[in-house]
């Protein structure tokens, strides 16, 4: 018997008819050219985030982000102008086709504040809006109008300070392709959670598998039992796992999910170091006081639930927003490199502390997220190496795996429509 209330079909599953209910062929994360076809019809097509407004605080702040999602050697200049506007560029030269902002390794990101961009090549200078400023020698050139030269721009736009990338200029607009969600999370106070402890790792699977693992909590009490004291994590592996809600807005979805709660009923279910710092896995137990956390917008606790511990929403292709009770957030991105391989980021974002223990605990809760992120990585880096033999590519998926089937189906949607068009 379910703990929880499923829909009038008998599953979240059978909720969403077009999903199936049969097992899930696996072969897209290991056939490299499929993965060749999702970089052409899924991340040179659709949004991507690529940081916060926070990391550009005045004039002239810049970033750079590499996308080798989108092939290899993408990377973007992300900078804000004299006008306050945000944009983005390719991060190429005009002249001869150098790469523009880098700093001792080209392949790094790299971060600063600039009056202009000046090319390490010949000196040609960019302003912040993208346009050619400068050409050295200029007289040497032909009919050179730097009017034709400057940088090429790449679609850029922000929503509640998240800002996103599109390389297709013909793209819907950033607020219509997040849909229903953004607008039911607008008022969330993300610009109050600055304080962000961050980490990315290189890991040995494909994208989606690892998308999947955060996209079903089923795995949570076995695979992360070690998070909890043994008498709780048996307890939690005999219960096992319910959301509490489950929905789609294709390409989108999320899964809203009890625990979290802060602090716990009873103290001894959480180890010592998490007793004196008032912090664990789900965070640090003390709501910050600030405006935006007693009435959620919402798309939060949609089921209403008075256990409900955070919401997850998976904003295709490949960001995770995920949003604690307690009062912070965090976000995963992937960005695939090889069909068998993705660079995996996660930033946690918390309110200022205004004291040392209050500093302690957002640093108890980053490094023990870093790890049961990465134990998913270790997990799946094997997922990969079996499915890689093909000696199985087609699983059964549970009710809790339903927006696994989802993600499967869309990016298979996705490859699909970009296949037929191009043979048209």
């Amino acid at each position: 018997m379910p703990h929880f209330t499923k829909p009038a079909e008998g599953s979240w599953t059978e909720h969403y008819p077009e999903l199936g209910t049969a097992p899930v062929d696996y072969t897209d994360s290991i056939d490299p050219e499929f993965f060749e076809a999702e970089r052409e019809a899924i991340f040179k097509k659709t949004w991507l985030y690529v940081g916060r407004v926070e990391q550009l605080p005045r004039t002239g702040s810049y970033f750079t982000k590499e996308l080798p999602s989108a092939g290899p050697g993408t990377s973007l200049i992300i900078v804000k102008g004299n006008d306050g506007k945000i944009r983005a560029f390719h991060n190429v030269c005009r002249h001869r086709g150098n790469k523009l902002v880098w700093n001792d390794f080209p392949q790094e990101e790299t971060a600063g504040s600039c009056k202009q961009f000046t090319c390490k090549y010949h000196a040609w200078r960019y302003s912040l809006e993208g346009e050619l400023t400068f050409v050295q020698q200029e007289g040497e050139f032909f009919d050179l109008d730097k009017k034709d030269y400057g940088l090429k721009d790449v679609r850029c736009e922000t929503w509640e300070g998240f800002i996103y990338i599109n390389l297709d200029p013909n793209a819907i607009a950033l607020v219509d392709y997040l849909g229903d969600y953004a607008k039911e999370l607008e008022g969330y106070p993300f610009d109050k959670m600055t304080e962000v402890y961050s980490y990315r790792s290189e890991i040995g699977a494909n994208w989606k598998l690892f998308i999947d693992a955060f996209a079903e909590f089923y795995h949570a009490p076995i695979l992360h039992m070690k998070q909890a004291v043994k008498e709780e994590a048996e307890k939690l592996a005999g219960y096992g796992y319910e959301a509490l809600h489950y929905d789609l807005q294709p390409p989108h979805s999320m899964i809203s999910s009890w625990g979290g709660m802060a602090p716990p009923k009873d103290p001894n279910m959480v180890k010592p170091i998490e007793r004196a710092l008032r912090s664990g896995l789900f965070g640090p137990w003390d709501k910050p006081d600030i405006e935006g956390l007693d009435e959620l917008p919402k798309a939060l606790n949609p089921a209403n639930f008075h256990s409900w511990g955070q919401d997850s929403f998976e904003f295709f292709p490949n960001m995770t927003l995920l949003i604690w009770e307690p009062g912070w957030y965090l976000t995963y991105n992937y960005w695939p490199t090889a069909v068998d391989k993705h660079i995996f980021e996660a930033s946690l974002y918390f309110v200022p502390p205004k004291n040392a223990r209050e500093r302690l605990a957002q640093e108890l809760a980053a490094v023990t997220f870093k790890e049961y992120a990465l134990q998913d990585a270790n997990t799946l880096e094997a997922t990969q190496t079996m499915i890689g033999t093909r000696a199985v590519t087609e699983f059964p998926l549970c009710d809790q795996e339903m927006l696994l089937r989802h993600l499967h189906k869309t990016v298979a949607d996705y490859v699909k429509e970009h296949r037929d068009a191009a043979a048209n």
